[in-house]
């Protein structure tokens, strides 16, 4: 194959105005950590509460955990985005759809909203896990200290149960940012889609998608020995997590 390589495409003036071809990227990895962030934020706060519900005693709360989870967990992410994108405002009133269609960056928020979603039934079963790990004897010392069942997990068993599950949210984390790229099948520019721009501009396919791979695994590595850090100052003596 006589491909001509060409690293220098990357100083060169991109055709949409926005500065050099390394800018697009830059631009698009930029969005590609925002939208990550938003969604984890929605995951881990949904998730917690989903895996809290899953542990309780009551039966109700147990299905409307589960339910959620299957829900989220069974069904593509790329299906959920299209769902969330382009099904739902037709189903809503006429005027609400036609509200929705017309927000500003509806890309952004359609992808940060579904796959923190898609990321919050993952976080859930990682909570539930931790929770149930932790020993009987803990929560019922908190019941005969006369604390409620809110008190109790707030107090005892939450913290306990995520610093034992650190580790794998910190896989969860990493693929909420892998997980963007999907994104761009509902239009968001992202680290992908600059990419994909990138080659159909300079026609430098190679180069667009390893300096787009060289970027992921950038962040994914900065993450990575960030998460390290904090699960060694969280870590439990005595647990998975500990020494």
């Amino acid at each position: 194959m006589n491909y001509h390589w060409n690293w220098r495409i990357f100083w060169e003036p991109a055709p949409n105005g926005t500065g050099t071809y390394l800018d697009m990227l830059l631009s698009g990895l930029v969005l590609t950590i925002e939208t990550a962030i938003c969604a984890w934020i929605i995951a881990l706060v949904l998730g917690a509460v989903i895996g809290v519900l899953r542990t309780l005693p009551s039966k109700t709360a147990s299905w409307v955990g589960f339910a959620w989870v299957e829900f989220f967990r069974n069904m593509p992410l790329l299906v959920q985005l299209f769902l969330w994108f382009f099904v739902l405002p037709e189903l809503l009133p006429p005027s609400w759809g036609l509200w929705l269609k017309q927000i500003s960056n509806a890309p952004f928020y359609t992808a940060a909203i579904g796959i923190g979603l898609f990321m919050s039934a993952r976080v859930a079963e990682q909570t539930r896990a931790g929770i149930n790990s932790l020993p009987r004897g803990q929560k019922l010392a908190a019941t005969a200290l006369g604390l409620t069942t809110a008190q109790t997990y707030r107090y005892v068993l939450l913290p306990m149960a995520f610093r034992i599950i650190m580790p794998p949210l910190t896989s969860e984390f990493l693929n909420t940012i892998k997980n963007t790229s999907v994104a761009i099948t509902i239009g968001l520019i992202e680290l992908t889609g600059e990419a994909r721009a990138m080659q159909e501009f300079s026609f430098q396919v190679f180069e667009a998608f390893t300096a787009a791979t060289m970027l992921y695994l950038l962040v994914n590595i900065v993450v990575v020995t960030a998460m390290r850090f904090l699960e060694r100052g969280l870590a439990i003596p005595g647990y998975i997590t500990g020494k």
